[in-house]
C-alpha cells in the first residue's frame, strides 16, 4: 500500500540547494510527520532530509564531462529506483537536474507515484523534445520565471509560476553601504567581484581568465579592488593555485553581500546572474566549456543568449562572453567600457531592475507547498 509518510526529492545541482530547503523547511511545518528522503547539498540536508548521496558528487557539467562519472551516476539511479520502490513515497518531487531527473521519472511512472518539477529544465533554450517527456512523465511543473508558464500552457502542460527563490534568499541583505563596510571597502575604492562558478570545472576555466582580465585592469583602472567569490563544494586550494602570487582577496560564504557591494560582478553564466540582477549591481558574463560540450550545446540552443538574466529580459542588456570570446583582454576590454562610460552604466542598472520586477514577491517555499497540496494532500 503506498505511503503516506514520505516524499522523495532529487536535486543534483548546487543552485537547487536553497529552493529544496525552503520547500523542505514548510513542507516539515505543515506536515511534521512526513519523512524526506532523496538527493540534495547541505541546506536541504540541514533541513531534514536524509541523503542518498553525497551531493560534491551530484554537481557535473556538460556533456563530455559525465562520462568519467558514468558509473556513479548508473549505481546512484539504481539505488534511487530501488528506494523510491521500497518505500513507496507519497510524492516525488523532482528540481532541475534534467539529465538525471527525467531519466528517473520515466523508470519510475509506472509505479504510479505523483511526479512534480519544481525549477523547470531549460527546455525553451535547448533540449525542447523534452518538452514531449515532460508532457508524458510529469503531472505538475513549477516555475521560477514567469514566461515559463505561458511557455508550458502553450504547449498543454500545467504549470504554475511559483516566484524565484533568491527574492527569498536575498530579500534581507542590507543595503550596499552595509555590505562593503562589512567587506571592509575603503570609501575611496571601488569594487569587482569575480564570481567563477559553482563548480570545480567552471572554477578551472573562467578563473584563469577573469585574473589574467583583473590584470589589465589593473593598469587602466588604478582605484578597483578585486575580490573573489568561493563556493564551499570547490576546494580552497583550486582558488589558490590559479591565483598563485597575485595579491587578490578569496572570500567564501559573502556572495551576496559581494554582489551588493561590487560596482560590477563578472560571473560565469547560471543563476549568478539573475542574483546579481536582484542587487541591480551591472555585470559580465562569460562562459567556457570542453570543446565537444560546446560544439554539442551550439548546435542544440536555439537561443542566441545564454545568460538567464538576458534571457528574461528578452534582450541583451549584459554582455556575453562566450567561449574563445571570453579571452582576457576582450573581457578586460569589456568590463572597462561599462566603467568608464557612466551613461552605459546606468543603462544597464535600470534594466536590471526591470529584470527584478519579473521575480515574483518571495514566499516561494509557501507557494510552491500550496500549488503541489492542491494536486496531493501531503496531510
Amino acid at each position: 500500500m503506498e505511503s503516506k509518510s514520505s516524499i522523495f526529492i532529487s536535486a543534483g545541482d548546487p543552485s537547487a540547494d536553497f529552493p529544496g530547503k525552503n520547500l523542505i523547511a514548510e513542507i516539515s511545518a505543515r506536515c511534521p510527520d512526513v519523512d524526506i528522503f532523496g538527493l540534495g547539498g547541505p541546506l536541504m540536508q540541514e533541513a531534514g532530509m536524509n541523503p542518498l548521496a553525497d551531493y560534491r558528487k551530484l554537481a557535473v557539467l556538460g556533456f563530455w564531462e559525465v562520462i568519467p562519472q558514468y558509473l556513479f551516476f548508473r549505481r546512484l539511479m539504481k539505488k534511487c529506483i530501488e528506494e523510491i520502490k521500497q518505500r513507496r513515497p507519497r510524492l516525488i518531487i523532482l528540481l532541475d537536474y534534467p539529465g538525471f531527473n527525467l531519466r528517473l521519472a520515466r523508470r519510475v511512472k509506472a509505479l504510479g507515484i505523483p511526479i512534480v518539477y519544481y525549477i523547470s529544465p531549460q527546455v525553451w533554450a535547448w533540449g525542447k523534445k523534452r518538452v514531449e517527456q515532460i508532457s508524458e512523465l510529469i503531472d505538475l511543473i513549477l516555475v521560477i520565471f514567469p514566461f515559463e508558464e505561458e511557455f508550458y500552457r502553450l504547449k498543454g502542460i500545467e504549470a504554475r509560476f511559483v516566484g524565484h527563490p533568491l527574492v527569498d534568499r536575498y530579500g534581507e541583505i542590507p543595503g550596499r553601504d552595509i555590505c562593503r563596510k562589512h567587506l571592509e571597502i575603503p570609501e575611496n575604492r571601488r569594487l569587482i567581484a569575480l564570481l567563477p562558478g559553482s563548480r570545480t570545472q567552471e572554477v578551472k576555466r573562467m578563473l584563469p581568465a577573469m585574473l589574467e582580465a583583473v590584470d589589465g585592469l589593473r593598469r587602466r583602472l588604478d582605484n578597483y579592488d578585486f575580490i573573489i567569490g568561493s563556493v564551499d563544494n570547490v576546494d580552497t586550494r583550486l582558488y589558490k593555485n590559479i591565483v598563485g602570487e597575485r595579491q587578490i582577496e578569496i572570500i567564501s560564504g559573502v556572495t551576496p553581500q559581494l554582489m551588493r557591494a561590487a560596482d560590477l560582478v563578472i560571473t560565469s553564466s547560471g543563476t549568478a546572474t539573475i542574483e546579481t540582477a536582484f542587487f541591480e549591481t551591472p555585470m559580465v558574463i562569460i562562459y567556457k566549456t570542453g570543446w565537444l560540450t560546446y560544439q554539442i550545446a551550439r548546435r542544440l540552443i536555439e537561443l542566441d543568449m545564454i545568460g538567464m538574466v538576458n534571457i528574461v529580459a528578452g534582450k541583451k542588456i549584459v554582455p556575453e562572453l562566450i567561449q574563445a570570446d571570453a579571452s582576457p583582454e576582450k573581457l578586460s576590454e569589456t568590463v572597462a567600457s561599462i566603467l568608464l562610460d557612466e551613461n552605459k552604466y546606468q543603462i544597464i542598472k535600470a534594466e536590471l531592475k526591470t529584470v527584478c520586477e519579473k521575480l515574483g514577491r518571495g514566499e516561494t517555499g509557501q507557494r510552491t507547498l500550496d500549488a503541489i497540496m492542491e494536486r496531493v494532500p501531503l496531510c
